[in-house]
């Protein structure tokens, strides 16, 4: 089997690595060529503590992708969590020299700028800078600027700023585990774009992401990004506390969550009993599965409620911020018995599980379709349309008198060169960061 244009995306969590290796097909869909998985080691709520054990749990997953598939890994996409992310909201402006020249892209970009230059806390750096509206000559709640006329461009901004030396642990371990980076996103949005329909995001949703070591949210409304967060408790502190309270390993607290586990107490009966081997010779633990979920349940509120007081911070309650959608589950942890009942009950709002299959082939396999792989299929679907964008550049630069269709265009010579500008803004805000994270990193070492 001998692929060229495949991509993968690379889902570094707390309690898995996943290496997915894909590409598209003909009808714009994401086929799965091969898929990875091993037990990460070396990262704590979504940051690395332990180089070495990392960079070992990434070596496995993509030498497992690579067996699967029969292809060569070189190049991938990443993303960024953890509990060091944070948001914040930012509005700027740039004063134009000449108005009576139309906005173009480059002007977008000066005020983008702008921006990165805001003065962090000590060992912060920007990230993620996505304009929401903006403003021309005072005219608000402009999606597009670039074709118009104005003087003063401003614009309101959703600012995502971590720690450099979280980010620059992550490039390292995929550098030393003999890999070329590609793609950097943030979680929550690569999940995001894997799991929501446009429909979905224009109405207003919140995306919650349920990993192992960190919950992540992501909300948007009128098709653009309002606010995303971070919070340090996944399903990994569930696990821990059915362990502290039944006094059990670990191993075994996992297995109770997964296959009894339930986020509603009501449901079990009193009777209801699971028995435990001893360790080593020991008497079997009996533990009522009544117990069991009020045990979970106590810390999924909480983690729902933290959840809820940053849908609340956004300003759910205002009607112009309402989330007509609601609230979609997904990550590992959404798969637990009864949540989204209990997320409905607390918030008050619609609730759905997300699976990220409407975006993969009709023959993928039942596996890749659970909510456990929504980061690593949405990283994919960021790599493959980062790939795409690099092949259809190339091209061009060699022959622009190409047409779209890739046969000989029947234009003058002189009129060719008014191709290339239409796909100037193309330029995605997220290519544009993350060449400056790379410059910024390599600027740094």
């Amino acid at each position: 089997m001998k692929e060229t244009n495949y991509s993968v995306g690379l889902d570094i969590g707390t309690t898995k690595i996943v290496a997915i290796i894909g590409k598209e097909n003909e009808y714009g869909k994401i086929e799965i060529l091969g898929i990875g998985k091993s037990k990460s080691l070396g990262v704590h709520r979504g940051v690395v503590n332990n180089i070495t054990q990392t960079i070992e749990s990434i070596q496995q997953a993509v030498s497992q992708a690579e067996t699967d598939s029969g292809l060569k890994i070189d190049k991938v996409s990443v993303g960024i969590a953890g509990q060091h992310i944070r948001s914040l909201q930012h509005s700027d402006y740039i004063t134009r020299a000449n108005s009576e020249e139309v906005i173009g892209m480059n002007d977008v970009d000066n005020l983008c700028n702008q921006v990165y230059k805001l003065v962090m806390l000590p060992g912060e750096e920007i990230i993620h800078v996505l304009p929401q509206e903006f403003k021309v000559d005072g005219q608000a709640e402009i999606k597009e600027p670039v074709g118009m006329y104005g003087g003063r461009l401003e614009a309101n901004f959703h600012v995502v700023v971590g720690q450099v030396s979280s980010i620059k642990n992550i490039i390292r371990c995929i550098k030393s585990s003999g890999l070329n980076l590609g793609e950097i996103s943030l979680e929550p949005l690569a999940s995001a774009n894997a799991v929501l329909s446009q429909e979905e995001k224009e109405a207003g949703v919140a995306l919650i992401d349920i990993g192992g070591g960190t919950t992540d949210l992501a909300i948007f409304k009128d098709g653009i990004i309002r606010h995303t967060a971070v919070i340090p408790f996944g399903g990994n502190v569930i696990t821990e506390d059915i362990k502290e309270g039944c006094s059990i390993i670990e191993k075994q607290a996992e297995l109770l969550k997964i296959k009894f586990g339930s986020a509603w107490p009501g449901e079990n009966k009193d009777n209801e009993i699971v028995s435990i081997p001893g360790l080593r010779g020991r008497d079997p633990k009996e533990i009522t599965l009544k117990n069991l979920s009020k045990i979970i349940h106590a810390r999924v509120v909480e983690i729902i409620e933290q959840v809820y007081v940053e849908i609340k911070n956004y300003g759910h309650d205002e009607q112009k911020k309402k989330l007509i959608a609601g609230i979609v589950l997904t990550g590992g942890g959404s798969q637990l018995k009864h949540l989204k009942q209990l997320v409905e009950y607390i918030t008050g709002m619609d609730t759905r599980i997300g699976y990220p299959n409407e975006h993969l082939a009709g023959d993928s396999e039942e596996e890749i379709a659970s909510p456990l792989y929504a980061t690593g299929v949405g990283l994919l679907m960021k790599a493959v349309a980062s790939d795409a964008r690099n092949a259809a550049k190339a091209p061009l630069a060699e022959d622009s008198a190409l047409s779209s269709e890739g046969e000989p265009a029947e234009t003058p010579l002189e009129e060719a060169p008014a191709k290339p500008p239409t796909k100037a803004p193309r330029k995605n805000i997220f290519d544009v960061w993350s060449e400056k994270l790379k410059d910024f990193l390599d600027n740094a070492e």
